[in-house]
């Protein structure tokens, strides 16, 4: 493989984290980074309200997560929300195929990568994006609850951030729910040993639930969204939006 053909499989965000450039190519990052915002804006705007999905992308249909994750989106679905995912494969695909054969809205936040991965075809509406804390930003702006199946790197990123976030103010009152006890327990014990020593505090833990009931997950979520948010949006004709 050439030079030029390794350079190209390297991502745009691993240039950018690579070390100072110049100024200039700096501003066309910047710029770039803007407009894939306004693209996601615009695409998004009108697509929920929405319950973010996250879970692994290696998960075949059949396998027992890809079943659950499909019974997550169609009970989105049933409940009246968009379901939104990272728009790949496992149990992505699996959440928007659930939202999409019960008839409900499902639509996907999808990041181009060398090898992977393609938007699956259970979504109405979807974004690219070629950088991860763009995709990961959108993918919190326009939900109303998270659901966390079992996963990855990219899972946990995904709960701790958001987690994070809940812990220090910057979005209140945003329920989360954990399905897979069983996957999940050797990270619960040690939630609960970071309880223990203080790191963490229980009050930190008020709006998350861990089940494996589909019943009781959108129960927590319903609650929550009940008391705390009103749902409105007004379309603009002078900004095009239909």
């Amino acid at each position: 493989m050439s030079p030029r053909s390794e350079k190209l499989l390297v991502p745009k965000e691993g240039r950018f984290l690579s070390g100072p450039r110049s100024r200039l190519k700096e501003l066309g990052f910047a710029i770039e980074v803007f407009f894939q915002f306004i693209r996601g804006f615009r695409k998004l705007h009108f697509v929920g309200p929405c319950i973010t999905v996250f879970g692994s992308a290696r998960f075949k249909d059949g396998h027992p997560h890809f079943e659950l994750a499909e019974k997550v989106g169609a009970a989105i679905a049933k409940a009246g929300f968009t379901t939104m995912t990272g728009g790949g494969p496992g149990i992505m695909e699996g959440a928007n195929k659930g939202a999409f054969e019960a008839g409900g809205r499902s639509v996907g936040c999808n990041i181009v990568l060398p090898y992977e991965q393609d938007p699956n075809k259970y979504m109405q509406t979807w974004v690219d994006f070629d950088h991860f804390f763009v995709r990961k930003v959108l993918l919190l702006k326009y939900s109303y609850a998270f659901i966390i199946l079992p996963g990855g790197w990219g899972t946990m990123d995904e709960l701790f951030e958001t987690l994070t976030l809940i812990q220090t103010g910057i979005i209140e009152k945003f329920p989360v729910v954990v399905m897979g006890k069983e996957y999940f327990a050797p990270l619960l014990a040690w939630i609960t040993k970071m309880v223990e020593e203080g790191t963490i505090s229980e009050e930190d833990l008020e709006y998350v639930v861990v089940t494996d009931e589909i019943f009781d997950a959108m129960e927590h979520i319903k609650k929550f969204i009940r008391q705390n948010y009103k749902i409105k949006r007004k379309k603009s004709w002078w900004l095009f939006e239909r």
